[in-house]
């Protein structure tokens, strides 16, 4: 599962927060392809793009601009004793996927600086996607 980070700011309250950083998404890898999902303003949105075999979805992303981390462990389903006490966001959404363990964060940047920062104190994963010849 890779996390990307962009987004302008289309609505005014997403002025607030710091440009490159207003959205978070994810988009999960598995044996029939590529999953994306979205969180929108009031809406989700879950995608099966249709992509050729071993696309690098990811170096797209960078590509077109986006800042991805990754990859990362999709979390297993768990069920606490309380529900979790947190808005619906993009940053909630992507904690969600990430499971228990998820960083704590309320904005995109945080969720970027702590998810970066639990990349920095462990193994990197490396594939030929992440190589540029």
């Amino acid at each position: 599962m890779w996390i990307g980070f962009g987004g302008r700011a289309d609505r005014l309250w997403l002025r607030l927060l710091r440009p490159g950083f207003r959205h978070c998404f994810a988009a999960v890898e598995d044996a029939q392809g590529w999953t994306v999902v979205e969180p929108l303003s009031g809406r989700l949105l879950v995608a099966r793009p249709v992509l050729v075999p071993g696309f690098d979805l990811p170096g797209f992303y960078r590509r077109a601009g986006l800042v991805v981390l990754g990859p990362f462990t999709p979390g297993t389903p768990h069920c606490g004793w309380l529900p979790a006490l947190s808005p619906y966001s993009c940053v909630a959404v992507c904690r969600a996927l990430l499971g228990k363990g998820a960083p704590f964060a309320m904005t995109p940047r945080g969720l970027f600086r702590a998810l970066e920062k639990s990349l920095d104190g462990s193994e990197k994963i490396l594939d030929e996607r992440n190589f540029v010849l």
